[in-house]
């Protein structure tokens, strides 16, 4: 058996570890592994694939990133190339993908991703590609899956960024906002801001009133508590508004969220004359080394993999069912991101706690 694995979008503490998982698992069956670099272009473009066995993976368990590179415009079905004018465009690669796939002599292919990299690994299978799929994403949004690796190495680091602005928003009288990843959900913002003891946590789920923000920050002054702490994830609006948006400028480059947190807290100071700042963490949730759970989750995820190719089942993910690690097909997950549900226990625990949502 010979097991290609691609890892594509954006990278998540926990890669280096599915990969270890992947090529000890299936050294120990004696399969042959290999990496497909940056995505699929390590194929398409000739960028490499490598062997990959027991030397090449020892000691990146611990490390974040990920050995094999990856690309956000990996994308087979809408590759990016100039045509003869020097102008950008998109054409379909994905036939020729899987050509290059079966002249290697591959026999599946473990792709490594979050929604957006398993549809595409989904539509490859669909087409032909024999597939498994591991969930990857910070944003622990694939459905599915309870969780998905690298989501709790990112909650760890903004909880601990949450934390480190406690005291000096108290010494300056200060609002902090805070802006975390979270295009359409919002569990990061979710847990970290209950966990980090935040006053307002604004989620994409839901629209959030500043107004109602901005009372419940003059409800602290008025109690004699002169600093508040507000936590807004990336993909945020308020509730006659959309996200906020970065403009793409090139082809295959989609927009990108960013900005709400300053939107929100310039708001914050013109409504309630508070001194205000805003911290955006960005990729520092990406990066770092896994936490324990992550490590822990990512060569179960990898050596999991492996057993579903063993047992011939394709078109298949695999998925955190505690305690156990399950499977679920890639057709009834994929394209169906798995939003903060507003009757969860969390959200219940926010409002009990006194936590604004900004409804």
């Amino acid at each position: 058996m010979r097991i290609a694995i691609s890892t594509g979008g954006g990278d998540a503490p926990g890669l280096n570890a599915v990969i270890r998982a992947v090529v000890l698992s299936a050294h120990n069956l004696g399969w042959e592994v290999f990496g497909i670099r940056r995505g699929y272009r390590g194929l398409l473009t000739g960028e490499g694939v490598i062997p990959l066995g027991p030397d090449e993976v020892r000691g990146i368990t611990h490390t974040g990133g990920t050995i094999l590179g990856t690309t956000n415009r990996g994308n087979p079905f809408r590759w990016v190339e100039k045509d003869d004018t020097g102008s950008e465009i998109e054409v379909d690669r994905s036939d020729e993908l899987i050509a290059k796939f079966k002249d290697r002599g591959f026999d599946v292919l473990v792709a490594i991703g979050g929604d957006g990299s398993l549809q595409i690994a989904y539509r490859l299978h669909q087409k032909g590609l024999p597939v498994v799929g591991v969930p990857k994403t910070i944003d622990n949004d694939v459905a599915g899956t309870l969780r998905t690796f690298g989501f709790d190495t990112a909650l760890t680091t903004a909880t601990e960024a949450i934390d480190k602005l406690h005291p000096t928003a108290e010494a300056h009288d200060r609002v902090m906002v805070v802006e975390l990843m979270g295009r359409n959900t919002g569990w990061i913002a979710l847990y970290a801001g209950v966990a980090a003891t935040a006053d307002v946590v604004l989620i994409p789920e839901i629209p959030f009133d500043i107004n109602k923000v901005c009372r419940k920050i003059c409800d602290r002054e008025e109690q004699g508590l002169r600093y508040s702490i507000v936590v807004v994830a990336e993909g945020a609006h308020p509730v006659e508004g959309t996200a906020v948006l970065v403009e793409g400028n090139r082809a295959g480059v989609a927009d990108r969220f960013g900005g709400i947190g300053s939107q929100v807290a310039g708001a914050i100071a013109d409504i309630t004359g508070k001194e205000t700042r805003c911290l955006v963490l960005g990729h520092l949730q990406r990066g770092g080394a896994p936490t324990s759970f992550d490590r822990l989750l990512g060569l179960r995820f990898g050596t999991a993999a492996v057993r579903a190719v063993a047992d011939g089942a394709l078109g298949t993910m695999v998925c955190y069912d505690p305690p156990d690690i399950g499977r679920v097909s890639l057709a009834e997950v994929v394209g169906k991101p798995k939003l903060v549900p507003l009757d969860c226990d969390t959200v219940q625990t926010a409002r009990q706690l006194g936590v604004s949502l900004g409804d």
